[in-house]
């Protein structure tokens, strides 16, 4: 990203010491910024021109910071920063000012006052007509490049706001988690931060959030070996992303040869009854689900919700030359309406039959091959309100989202059985979809399956 994309640079007024109880820091103050707004850096012993300098993107919070409200974490991380910092000899905490995620102050005291009447922080925001994560870090990546740092360790729970940070330039080697003990005025609010934006939480060093369906959250842990009740079924935390593309998670399920489909193509039952209902809760987790219009075609799918509660998400289609049938099961199937995203070449005659059955067709530009090209898709999904997807394939599909970096999270289901049919990860012109491997991975039994969840890496970054 050049400088130009990073918007209005930010200028550096003046640098202070400043002791504190954790040490004695110099506070460098910014000006300026696609928000106009001072900003501040303290920074404790050399990191010019260094890598690896550990450091802390600390959003304000008036509320946490200042009067040590005990509803959020934010006043307790600012410390253990300080401290942790200091401990180390070097380091760098810079101060956003982006009150409430990037909301303001006035508009977190009322989103504070929904939240008080039963509603989470990510709807608070969005109910007063917000993003979720309004926040913006071109200002941080700015004054890390005015200090010379070459490379950080970066001190946060929330890997999005490490992808934030990369997608501006800011070489990122490693994350160092932060995490505080919750108390009862704020657990509600860290189970909201690790379900619904990404948060790697532990609470209390037992893994992530277990959920009961209605998103409530217990902090009862992982169960490795657990015996796979549905009462105990852990859920990876959903992702949502401030970006122009909605977070994308592809969950398929494979046998233990690592074919999601007979030879010929045909669908399998691969998945036991209690995997099956995790990828049920999967999807009510999801804003939208999509499949390609292979899976579409042999299968049939309805894509609801019916083994878990929760609301279905909006079925998507990618159909380049417009196949979809307006008789299939999605249209009777309570889903809603499917929306088609096809090429800008597309039959004009088989959008006036999709759309007269209820579909919305939505389109792009084709790549080379004629196919959709997604992350044209992405966008179009993302400006249309889809802030999680659910991709269940084909294979075709997986292997090309993989393939073009698209992908957020991995959900795959193992089932011990031998069928040698179709793989679920395909070559293009003999180039493989390019994971080295998953990170930040766990594991849960479900009956006679095995689910694995994490984050893909790519090869060479």
């Amino acid at each position: 990203m050049t400088i130009a994309e990073r918007g209005p640079m930010v200028s550096r007024q003046t640098m202070t010491r400043i002791p504190t109880p954790n040490g004695e820091f110099l506070l460098a103050l910014y000006n300026g910024g696609t928000d106009n707004k001072e900003h501040m850096a303290l920074v404790i012993g050399d990191v010019t021109g260094k890598d690896d300098v550990l450091i802390r993107v600390h959003s304000e919070c008036f509320t946490g910071d200042v009067l040590g409200s005990l509803r959020c974490d934010c006043g307790e991380q600012l410390e253990r920063a300080m401290q942790e910092i200091s401990a180390r000899g070097a380091g760098v905490i810079l101060y956003l000012r982006q009150e409430g995620r990037g909301i303001g102050l006035l508009e977190k005291m009322r989103a504070y006052n929904l939240q008080d009447l039963g509603h989470d922080t990510v709807d608070a925001n969005l109910m007063l007509g917000h993003e979720a994560d309004a926040r913006d870090y071109s200002v941080a990546s700015q004054i890390l490049e005015d200090l010379r740092i070459r490379s950080v360790q970066v001190m946060t729970n929330n890997p999005l706001k490490i992808s934030a940070l990369q997608e501006l330039g800011v070489r990122v080697t490693r994350r160092i988690p932060i995490e505080i003990a919750p108390g009862p005025d704020n657990l509600g609010y860290l189970h909201t931060k690790a379900s619904r934006m990404s948060h790697l939480l532990e609470f209390n060093g037992n893994g992530p959030p277990i959920f009961n369906g209605n998103g409530a959250g217990h902090a009862n842990g992982r169960d490795y070996n657990g015996n796979g009740s549905t009462e105990r079924l852990s859920m990876m935390p959903v992702i949502t992303r401030k970006v122009t593309r909605p977070a994308v998670t592809i969950s398929y399920a494979q046998s233990i040869d690592g074919s999601i489909a007979s030879s010929d193509g045909n669908q399998v039952t691969i998945s036991g009854d209690q995997s099956m209902a995790m990828t049920h809760r999967l999807r009510a987790s999801h804003d939208a689900i999509l499949i390609g219009i292979g899976t579409a075609l042999t299968d049939d799918p309805r894509l609801t919700v019916r083994l878990a509660p929760g609301a279905n998400p909006q079925p998507v289609i990618l159909d380049s030359h417009l196949r979809f049938s307006p008789d299939a099961a999605l249209f009777t199937s309570g889903a809603g309406t499917p929306w088609i995203v096809t090429t800008d070449q597309h039959d004009s005659g088989r959008r006036a039959a999709l759309e007269a059955a209820g579909a919305t067709v939505l389109s792009v530009p084709p790549t080379d091959a004629g196919q959709v090209d997604l992350d044209a898709a992405l966008k179009l999904l993302g400006a249309r309100g889809i802030a999680s997807l659910m991709v269940e394939g084909g294979s075709a599909v997986i292997s090309s989202f993989l393939r073009e970096h698209l992908v957020d999270q991995l959900v795959i289901t193992v089932s011990p059985q031998l069928i040698g049919g179709l793989r679920a990860l395909q070559s293009a012109e003999g180039t493989p979809p390019h994971v080295s491997r998953i990170t930040q991975v766990h594991y849960q039994r479900l009956g006679n399956d095995m689910v694995l969840w994490g984050r893909p890496e790519w090869e060479n970054g």
